[in-house]
């Protein structure tokens, strides 16, 4: 089909008044369903029915995209050193400059550095370039942070990348283990399938293993709260356990396995009794979680950043891998070791060899017939004879100079990666450094030589791999914005401008698809997992109407699965060289971050429900940050009764290779019983473009596995300081306000988005004088200025033409005033002096009084719901039909029954006409 008639299909199909689509956000992979107005803009999402990773349903995330699909904040021109210029120039630009690089100092003095949020399609395309036609395979993935260790994991036990489950696994299970996985939050739609299959199967028991007592624990059975990092001992223990209760699978052990005498035989010292002092767990609860998997048939075991994100990441995954393999409970239905993706696609970058020590297609550097393969189905002049740099190495090089130029693609390493302060330094001096990103703001584009504008979701045009190995399509609803173009087609034009006239002559999508499903069955012959030779040879009409489907997709004299594959091993097969599965043999070793007397608490790390990675996008809107606005560092309230800590409190935090003086973070303290004694919690989202010191990346170490090179993001060895400030205070404006003019007059500040405005959370030990003055001097067009002072608060409104356009409220403790309600004062003319007294008062309405936001969607506080419970509203569902909470995304149904286990009352209410009377007794 000619590229004229593929553009009148896509036309075609933005001409419906319904399309399908892929959410952005999570590994789930949720199906979109985006309807059109008349004038052809976008106009509501839903979740798509009949796509089988959400059936339907979709987050608040995902619920919430349109509300953050506007061109605000996007960066719609190319720019060179800050200046716009055209696409002819940024392109020739940057190929000259890498050509240069190349010529003086070979190809690995350059690098892509690239992202999970990337389609397939560019994925591909970039890993060719860097592998087949530059010769270097110094192309690594922010997916580095967060699965290689579940892919080095896999590779060891099956000899191939290959995830054996399915989402339907999770349901058909009658005994889920989540391992380090926050799901609730992280991946609340899985989450919620979780919870219906256990409404469904009351027999079904979840046993959580997570040091923090998650939203997630809300549906477990048995929660362990192990030492950080201790996996390997608990699964180790689990192997001992299963040997001596007789429960091992000898059959499936010696007819499908090898290696398992030595894992068991290091295994024999790992006794309950030493297990649960090595994971600081009681005998109790470790032998009722061991004697489950023994007696039950059914096990899966599914396991996330918890696992990952360690310097012994991949032997965790292993561990549990082995638990697997030695009771057989893999292969079949409602069984097997589930690696949950963070990514919409990190898997189909492992797919197309986005990591730096793997080829396309599943096919190893180290492997000289692999090498062949690749090279000989491109073409190509060159392929690399080993591996390249992955993330932390890469950063090194850059830093030390080895690496001149890189390219970085729809990530920011600046917030992402650990040890800030050398990214920030590498960036700094490296000869150049190149961004394609959507926005036009972010910690690494501060180091931008030259910036290009990429698409985004409703712009980008391709497919998608999720957690379960389904392929969707993200379809291309909208016209690019600006001067944007996809990244596929900026790879290939500076690939061109290059001087690699061939190999990157693709004028559409589909063509990039069609030559990677080829490059899948290319040679195969059902000796690599990876097999697209069912959707090979697609024609654009297919290709756009691609229904979601499973890998592998094989369609060849042998074997037929045109339908995809669910579950894999079932036939106890597998890719090593002998064909069995190896067991790995693992010992417990500790994080490498360990405190001391100085640094004595541990940091952990993740994501919060509303928000994902850096917050480029979902920090767009207040619908986002209404449940959680602050970042925050969560504290057992022991630790912090002996620091004398409290509420909303700043703290300093400092690690053993930071220097105060160069790098400061602050966080409000948040007492929570959820986190064990000596151990914290902080979410990974805030940066330098919206806050003065609340990135947390600086406080890791370049500590990673040695396998898998994923950095240590769970564990950092830290120390908190109490920082007293004269006053703390919450500002709200009509209007965005620059992170330069924000320092000049705090110390500490947050930015967050709200209804009619920016909200700044902001301490200082500034007299009030000085802060009134600033405002004066930075908003000349307000012509009046309200203000009142007390002993222990202040409070500053300015007006223009009548209308409150800022609020201002100080006081000597932190402030936290309820957005929604000065989010009702905000833009109104001539506000009534009742509501005016309240506001200089900084005392709401008692309608808005409903505290902290649980429920994003219906804006439904903790007060309204702590109040329906106390009144004999004890059930999720209950809550639902009479304040709606949890009625749509359902995203907030784990805090829901938080609030229920917390306040329900130890006697319910009950109707007078409900009463037992004494003649019925």
């Amino acid at each position: 089909m000619s590229s004229s008639s593929s553009n009148v299909e896509q036309a075609s199909a933005c001409a419906a008044s319904l399309a399908t689509t892929t959410c952005p956000y999570c590994g789930v992979g949720c199906g979109v369903d985006v309807s059109f107005d008349i004038k052809g803009n976008l106009a509501s999402v839903t979740g798509s029915s009949d796509h089988p990773a959400n059936y339907g349903r979709l987050c608040v995330k995902g619920s919430k995209l349109l509300d953050t699909n506007s061109t605000e904040g996007r960066l719609l021109s190319p720019t060179v050193m800050g200046e716009q210029v055209s696409w002819d120039e940024a392109i020739g630009q940057v190929a000259t400059k890498f050509n240069d690089v190349i010529a003086q100092y070979g190809p690995d003095a350059v690098a892509f550095y690239v992202s999970g949020q990337l389609l397939t399609e560019d994925y591909y395309v970039a890993n060719k370039l860097m592998k087949g036609y530059i010769g270097s395979a110094n192309i690594d993935t922010n997916s580095r942070l967060c699965m290689s260790s579940a892919v080095a994991a896999y590779k060891r036990a099956f000899g191939a990348d290959a995830v054996p489950c399915c989402y339907e696994d999770l349901e058909q299970t009658e005994l889920l283990i989540l391992v380090g996985s926050n799901a609730a939050w992280t991946h609340p739609v899985l989450f919620q399938r979780i919870e219906r299959a256990k409404k469904l199967n009351p027999d079904m028991k979840v046993v959580i293993v997570d040091p923090r007592r998650t939203s997630s624990a809300e549906l477990a059975d048995i929660h362990l709260a192990i030492k950080p990092g201790s996996d390997v001992a608990l699964f180790n223990g689990l192997i001992q356990y299963l040997s001596k209760e007789d429960g091992l699978d000898k059959n499936y052990i010696n007819s499908y396995t090898e290696g398992f005498d030595a894992v068991l035989e290091s295994c024999l010292d790992s006794t309950v009794a030493h297990v649960a002092k090595e994971c600081d767990v009681s005998e109790t609860d470790l032998t009722h979680f061991y004697e489950l998997f023994l007696t039950t048939k059914k096990v899966v075991t599914a396991y996330c950043m918890g696992v990952n994100q360690s310097t012994s990441g991949t032997d965790k995954a292993n561990s549990i891998i082995n638990c697997h393999l030695a009771s057989g409970k893999l292969g079949k239905e409602g069984c097997g070791p589930f690696s949950l993706t963070g990514q919409p696609n990190a898997m189909g970058g492992r797919e197309v060899g986005g990591l730096a020590n793997m080829l396309a297609c599943h096919m190893d550097i180290d492997n000289p017939e692999h090498r062949d393969t690749v090279q000989s189905y491109w073409g190509s002049p060159s392929i690399p004879t080993k591996v390249g740099l992955k993330a932390v190495d890469m950063f090194d090089d850059i830093n030390q100079g080895k690496v001149k130029a890189v390219w970085i693609m729809a990530t920011n390493p600046m917030v992402s990666m650990p040890n800030r302060q050398k990214i920030a330094a590498a960036l700094a001096k490296c000869e150049l450094v190149v961004v394609s990103d959507c926005v036009q703001k972010n910690d690494t584009l501060d180091y931008a030589h030259i910036a290009l504008p990429a698409t985004g979701w409703s712009e980008k045009d391709g497919t998608v791999t999720n957690s379960e190995r389904r392929i969707s399509r993200q379809r291309g609803l909208m016209p690019a914005s600006g001067e944007a173009k996809h990244d596929w087609q900026i790879i290939c034009d500076v690939a061109k401008a290059m001087g690699f006239d061939s190999g990157f002559n693709f004028s559409r999508p589909s063509e990039i698809f069609a030559e990677y499903t080829g490059l899948t069955s290319f040679k195969n012959n059902g000796t690599r997992d990876l097999d697209l030779s069912g959707l090979c040879n697609l024609s654009d009409r297919e290709y756009n109407r691609l229904k979601p489907i499973q890998w592998p997709v094989i369609s060849s004299a042998e074997t037929k699965q045109p339908d995809g594959t669910k579950r894999l091993f079932t036939d106890g097969q597998f890719y090593t060289e002998t064909g069995k599965a190896q067991f790995v043999d693992i010992s417990y070793s500790q994080p490498e971050q360990l405190t001391s007397e100085n640094f004595p608490f541990v940091l952990n790390s993740g994501r919060i429900r509303d928000q994902w990675h850096t917050m480029t996008r979902t920090g767009k809107t207040a619908e986002l940050t209404s449940h959680i606005g602050r970042p925050f560092l969560a504290i057992n309230p022991k630790d912090a009764d002996k620091l004398n800590l409290k509420v909303n409190d700043l703290v300093q935090l400092n690690a053993a290779h930071l220097c105060s003086e160069n790098l400061n973070v602050c966080l409000p303290v948040k007492i929570d019983n959820n986190q064990r004694i000596g151990e914290l919690f902080a979410p990974i989202h805030w940066s330098a473009t919206n806050s003065s010191s609340s990135n947390i990346a600086a406080l890791y170490t370049d500590a990673n596995d040695k396998i898998s090179g994923q950095p240590e993001l769970k564990h950092a060895a830290i120390s908190i300081v109490k920082v007293d400030f004269a006053h703390q205070g919450q500002l709200f404006v009509q209007q965005n306000l620059s992170i330069a003019l924000l320092k000049q007059a705090f110390e500490y500040f947050v930015t967050t988005p709200f209804d009619k405005g920016t909200l700044v959370s902001f301490a200082t030990n500034k007299n009030l004088t000085v802060l009134r003055t600033w405002l004066v001097n930075n908003f000349p067009l307000f012509e009046e200025w309200v203000g009142a002072n007390s002993e222990v608060f202040s409070s500053t409104c300015g007006l223009r033409e009548g209308q409150l356009a800022l609020s201002m409220g100080t006081s000597n403790r932190a402030l936290e005033l309820d957005q929604n309600w000065i989010s009702s004062l905000i833009g109104e003319l001539n506000i009534n002096p009742e509501k005016f007294h309240g506001l200089l008062n900084l005392q709401p309405d008692d309608s808005f009084k409903q505290g902290k936001l649980i429920c994003s969607c219906f804006k439904v506080g903790e007060n309204t719901i702590v109040e329906a419970i106390k009144q004999g509203n004890c059930s999720v569902d209950g809550l639902g039909a009479s304040l709606k909470c949890g009625t749509n995304c359902g995203s907030c149904k784990s805090e829901l029954s938080q609030l229920i286990t917390k306040h329900k009352p130890t006697i319910l209410p009950v109707d007078e006409d409900k009463l037992i009377t004494l003649e019925a007794v």
